[in-house]
């Protein structure tokens, strides 16, 4: 029961959180969160259990928000009939584009997936009937509760931890079946794994194309939370870099990395913002970059891998912890 201890816990503030927090910036706060998690939880499939380090993610996530606010835009539909639609479309391209691109491997992969994501803006910014540069908006008015366009952030925030929940449960049954331990084997060393019999290029595209219709859901809850999406909000790069950021600062390939890293980022980027105006989207750059070679340097893990090993030397002997160490070592 002891491994059931923390995550139950874990759950109960998240349930409990806008209760404890009455005041709507702070709730807001917790929306953004839980709905950059799951954006970060659905590419850590790829980037952090397969570790194929994916930057062109925001394709897949304009995926969900242009096919969300499309569907209003052109149809006059509920944004909801866009997340189908999205989550197809996303899982289609990352079927067409992850058979070339997945066969590459380190620097040279996440390369491919930087040209495939600055291709599609630039095709989505010149194209008419996707609004080109000033985008599509949504519903001006909610017409009903599935427009989902609410006044407070409260309904989103219980509607994106539902949304976070299962996805981080699609996770976790991936991770423990046969896919999860080829995608750890693939990460640990593709080569090895491939002469042992695991059906290396296949698994990937698999996971590939799991991580991109999950990462649609999270673009079409974005659209639908502000309302409208431009080729800057939906496919700007910047968006690839933060999911990465957060899933590598709370622990690449860990179930509830993704969830940490959004705790902290989403804060600190909506703090600076608010104190700093315009000018505070400079500094974002600056501490992004500053994360990376933190992370890089320092705590390649992740937060919670950090936690793991501090809990694990509590209360041992100074023998002990020289061995837990070593057993880390690399």
């Amino acid at each position: 029961m002891r491994r059931f201890v923390w995550p139950l816990l874990l759950l109960a503030l998240l349930i409990l959180y806008p209760v404890i927090v009455s005041n709507p910036f702070a709730q807001r706060i917790g929306a953004l969160v839980l709905l950059y998690a799951i954006a970060a939880s659905a590419w850590n499939i790829i980037g952090g259990y397969a570790g194929q380090v994916s930057v062109g993610h925001v394709v897949f996530f304009g995926c969900g928000a242009y096919a969300a606010m499309g569907a209003y835009a052109h149809f006059e539909l509920t944004p909801l009939v866009g997340i189908p639609i999205g989550f197809v479309l996303a899982v289609a391209i990352a079927a067409a584009v992850g058979v070339p691109t997945l066969r590459l491997s380190g620097h040279y992969f996440s390369m491919a997936t930087i040209a495939v994501a600055e291709t599609v803006r630039l095709i989505v910014t010149n194209t008419d009937y996707l609004g080109a540069s000033p985008g599509l908006s949504g519903p001006a008015v909610p017409r009903n509760v599935f427009d989902l366009s609410f006044v407070s952030a409260l309904p989103y925030y219980y509607l994106f931890l539902l949304v976070l929940a299962i996805t981080l449960a699609i996770t976790w049954t991936m991770a423990n079946s046969r896919m999860g331990f080829y995608l750890r084997a693939i990460r640990d060393s593709e080569r090895a794994a491939r002469s042992l019999g695991a059906p290396t290029s296949r698994i990937k595209l698999y996971a590939y194309m799991l991580s991109a219709g999950l990462t649609s859901i999270a673009g079409a809850l974005y659209a639908m939370m502000f309302g409208f999406v431009d080729p800057e909000s939906g496919l700007g790069i910047l968006i690839s870099v933060k999911i990465l950021i957060m899933a590598a600062l709370g622990g690449a390939g860990l179930l509830f990395g993704p969830l940490v890293g959004a705790a902290i980022l989403v804060p600190l980027e909506e703090i600076s913002n608010s104190l700093l105006g315009g000018q505070g989207a400079g500094l974002t750059f600056v501490v992004y970059g500053a994360i990376i070679v933190l992370i890089a340097r320092f705590q390649p893990g992740g937060l919670l891998a950090l936690a793991g090993r501090l809990w694990e030397r509590r209360g041992k002997p100074a023998e002990a912890v020289a061995k837990v160490e070593a057993s880390h070592a690399p």
